[in-house]
């Protein structure tokens, strides 16, 4: 969409919700970029195939861990690499699959006539279409049911899903359904005799009842789909190292909830926050909060380092939102040195919300705590003066 066309609309489109399915403004979606693609499945069906392995065995080994593909996990992978045989200018660089969810990266590499929407569209229909025939299908045929065709979106005697009525043939197009299989009660039979009036309201042809469209338990993915744009080829490299690491981050996650699922409403000094880590760090006895001030020159700088890590050292979990230059240089230095952490972060968490990069891992080890007071959101925005100072006085709070 462009931007003229986003602010006309905007006055009209009432109030903005945090959604990771929008398209970027002024972007052309036909040009020459990497893009990596997130979509899952409808109501989160694991459908797609089942993760098995040990997150400890290194990658490689026979019990490292990967996705096992479901017959249509299988059709999936295949229709995405299909994706560059009907786009020559598209070529795939990744696909990661989960049993919910894919990832997949793919490079644009000359103009295309099409929106990269409308090429998700495609892929999207082309999987449905496998969906309805390995999982509708099989599940109507096991239940007796492959004879029955009276209703859209299921089988015939063949298992694969009735064309759609706009498909059909015009004659057959314009057989409509019994009035009990749309959903409309049959009118009551007239008496043979009756006649009715020319002229009158009775006489005037009546609509012709429509056919149901397909429900959303007759589709394989969710309505729309997340897009990231890639800008440079270490972006890339990190996206491919995290579509690979999958399967492992889900078995931990599955073996250390406690530790990687976000919990809401926890109370904490007078706050109350939303917290993905180990809450056990706010029972420490010692809590020390980091407070560096942005006049400080690098040499003081420094031996704040090394105090904050010699008090970590000694039982210390170190408090701070990671504002200024020296507190960055702290936490930084605190984390590398594998030292309980509490950090205060200005954007909030979804349920879905895992931490990213080698926070995972350090949450996932229980010596990171993440607390955030205020909603999740997804524009970038730049902290306020007025939020820095309130997470500096939560610090404050915590570890008084």
């Amino acid at each position: 969409m462009k931007r003229e066309e986003y602010e006309q609309r905007k006055a009209f489109a009432g109030d903005k919700h945090p959604s990771m399915l929008r398209r970027r403004l002024d972007h052309d979606y036909t040009g020459k970029r990497i893009y990596l693609i997130t979509m899952t499945t409808e109501g989160r069906q694991p459908l797609l195939g089942t993760v098995v392995g040990d997150p400890e065995a290194p990658a490689g080994s026979a019990n490292a861990p990967r996705t096992l593909l479901s017959p249509l996990g299988d059709a999936v992978r295949r229709e995405w690499y299909a994706i560059h045989d009907y786009h020559p200018e598209i070529t795939v660089i990744a696909l990661q699959i989960m049993p919910d969810h894919l990832h997949g990266i793919l490079f644009v590499e000359s103009p295309i006539p099409l929106h990269l929407g409308q090429i998700i569209k495609f892929f999207k229909n082309a999987t449905t279409r496998h969906y309805r025939e390995l999982v509708l299908g099989r599940e109507q045929r096991e239940t007796g049911k492959q004879g029955e065709t009276g209703k859209q979106g299921e089988t015939g005697k063949q298992g694969t899903a009735a064309p759609p009525l706009h498909s059909q043939p015009a004659a057959q197009a314009a057989i409509i359904p019994p009035a009990s299989l749309v959903g409309i009660p049959p009118a009551a039979p007239s008496a043979p005799s009756a006649r009715v009036p020319v002229g009158s309201a009775a006489a005037v042809p009546q609509p012709l009842p429509v056919p149901p469209r397909p429900s959303r338990s007759q589709v394989l993915w969710t309505l729309g789909y997340n897009d990231h744009v890639l800008s440079n080829e270490g972006e890339l490299a990190r996206w491919k190292h995290y579509l690979q690491d999958n399967p492992r981050r889900l078995l931990l996650k599955r073996q250390r909830p406690e530790f990687l699922r976000p919990r809401f409403d926890i109370p904490c000094a007078g706050y109350v926050f939303q917290a993905l880590g180990n809450l056990a760090l706010l029972q420490a006895t010692r809590r020390l909060q980091v407070r560096v001030s942005r006049r400080c020159s690098p040499i003081q700088i420094q031996e704040e380092v090394e105090r904050h890590l010699a008090a970590a050292r000694s039982g210390a979990v170190l408090v701070s939102p990671s504002i200024s230059p020296g507190e960055k240089a702290v936490m930084r230095a605190a984390f590398d040195a594998h030292l309980p952490l509490i950090v205060l972060v200005e954007n909030g968490f979804t349920p879905l919300t895992k931490p990213k990069g080698e926070q995972f891992e350090a949450c996932s080890e229980g010596r990171l705590l993440l607390l955030a007071p205020w909603p999740h959101h997804n524009e970038k925005r730049k902290i306020t003066a007025s939020q820095c100072q309130a997470l500096n006085l939560m610090a404050t709070a915590i570890c008084r």
